[in-house]
């Protein structure tokens, strides 16, 4: 079983992130994704993220109905602040049948090298870079772990979604209609 880790805050979860998830399945060769959602990445700040559970709830909210999607909390039992490797760890010992493949935007693959323990992640998991705006990937040094997805980008940003909605902005079909719902109480209009 293929199954892609697509780890992030989700803050909160929009239709880029589901249509990547959803083209990975059906054009790269994953059987699932898991949408792994990070209590605190080390290289962002934690001030502006919304509650844990709640980025869990709304992504749960956004791939209810669709088999090839999963929401993971797995990170929330993990020691903070939460690293890759660690996770990566965690899901090969907990799940030993399935073959994970870590999703990353290719914004992150230039910032690879600074993750903790990047090389060991290297050399023991499978990559899966998918495109950003003003990220090119080059193909020369990759390791045959490491794919890089011909998946169409997506210029939108969980920041961009919660300034429109402080701002009063109807960004409705940025959003899953569940997911717009649930936010709609936390940014009143």
């Amino acid at each position: 079983m293929k199954t892609g880790i697509f780890s992030g805050s989700f803050n909160p979860v929009h239709i880029g992130h589901l249509a990547l998830a959803n083209y990975l399945c059906e054009y790269e060769g994953l059987d699932e994704v898991w949408f792994l959602v990070t209590p605190h990445n080390p290289l962002k700040e934690e001030d502006e993220l919304m509650d844990d559970t709640f980025r869990l709830k709304l992504v749960q909210l956004a791939i209810a109905g669709y088999p090839k999607f999963k929401a993971s909390d797995i990170e929330f039992n993990l020691s903070r602040p939460s690293y890759t490797i660690h996770t990566l760890d965690k899901l090969k010992e907990t799940y030993p049948d399935r073959e994970f493949h870590l999703i990353i935007g290719s914004d992150n693959w230039t910032l690879f090298p600074r993750w903790y323990q990047s090389e060991r992640i290297l050399a023991e998991n499978h990559i899966l870079v998918y495109p950003r705006p003003g990220y090119p990937v080059s193909f020369d040094s990759l390791s045959e772990n490491v794919k890089v997805a011909s998946s169409p980008t997506f210029e939108i940003s969980s920041t961009f979604i919660r300034r429109a909605m402080e701002e009063g902005k109807d960004v409705r079909y940025f959003l899953h209609s569940a997911v717009y719902e649930a936010l709609s109480s936390k940014f009143p209009r």
